[in-house]
Formats: C-alpha cells, sequence, structure tokens
C-alpha cells in the first residue's frame, strides 16, 4: 500500500529500473507518512561519498508543536542500501540524460521504504500521445456507457 505517490513521475518520465531502499527517518516523520502526509514532487536522490539521499522531499512533522524548532520539512534524508546498489546507481547517474527519482513511499510490514527509480525524461512528442490516446480512450468508454 503506497503512502506517497509521485504522480507526475510516469508522464513526465521513461522508468528504466526500480530499486527499493529503507529511509533515515524521526518518528514524528514516520508517523506523518502513516497519516500519508508529505509530497514527493521535485524531489531526486542523489549520490555523495558512497551514499544515498533523498533531496527535496516534503515530510511535514506529525504535529507541529512537539517538532525540534529547527526542524526543516524539506531537509536531505538518507537512504539505506546496500553498496552494490549504491555502485549500480552512481554508474547510472553519472550517464547522461538519467536522473533517479522516487517513485513512492509505502509499509513494508512495520518499515517505510521508498521505491526510487533510474528513469529518462520523456520529450514533449511522446507527453502529447499519452495525452491523445488517454482522451480518446475516455471518450470511447463515455460512448460505450451511454449506448
Amino acid at each position: 500500500m503506497s503512502l506517497i505517490y509521485n504522480k507526475k513521475a510516469h508522464f513526465n518520465y521513461e522508468v528504466l529500473e526500480t530499486f527499493d531502499a529503507g529511509m533515515e527517518l524521526f518518528g514524528f516523520e514516520v508517523k506523518a507518512l502513516r497519516k500519508e502526509q508529505g509530497s514527493l514532487d521535485g524531489s531526486h536522490v542523489t549520490i555523495r561519498g558512497g551514499e544515498a539521499y533523498l533531496i527535496n522531499a516534503h515530510i511535514p512533522s506529525y504535529q507541529v508543536g512537539n517538532a525540534p524548532k529547527d526542524f526543516d520539512r524539506r531537509r536531505n534524508r538518507r537512504l539505506l542500501l546496500t553498496k552494490k546498489e549504491i555502485n549500480t546507481l552512481s554508474g547510472l547517474e553519472s550517464q547522461k540524460g538519467l536522473t533517479i527519482l522516487p517513485i513512492s513511499v509505502y509499509n513494508k510490514g512495520r518499515k517505510i521504504k521508498v521505491e526510487i527509480a533510474v528513469a529518462r525524461p520523456k520529450k514533449k512528442y511522446d507527453k502529447r500521445e499519452i495525452i491523445k490516446k488517454r482522451d480518446a480512450d475516455r471518450e470511447a468508454r463515455r460512448t460505450l456507457k451511454n449506448e
């Protein structure tokens, strides 16, 4: 079950490969995610110093009054991956035109995981084709429903 989903990821990017990673979070961030608060819009993953970080993901505190005064909702969060996965991701990240972005945050038992993907941005004409196909399917369903 997905707690947070990056709605624009599959529209704007062509997903090549996916990975599952754990996240280093505070307790009040975990509670907020379980209440499905937060957003992955505009966030991405970078590899620095042999570690992966989730950058610019908006995860609020569960209760604003109980959060520390210097808490940053868009702080960099460390992702928990194996060395082999980090090496694979760093190699793919260095290739021109590829980015690593989060697709969704979900529960796996008691743990909170993030699904990340290596993706290539789609061209404008690809997006137009998707919109045309979606509109044609919607129109076909509408005509079948009215008959």
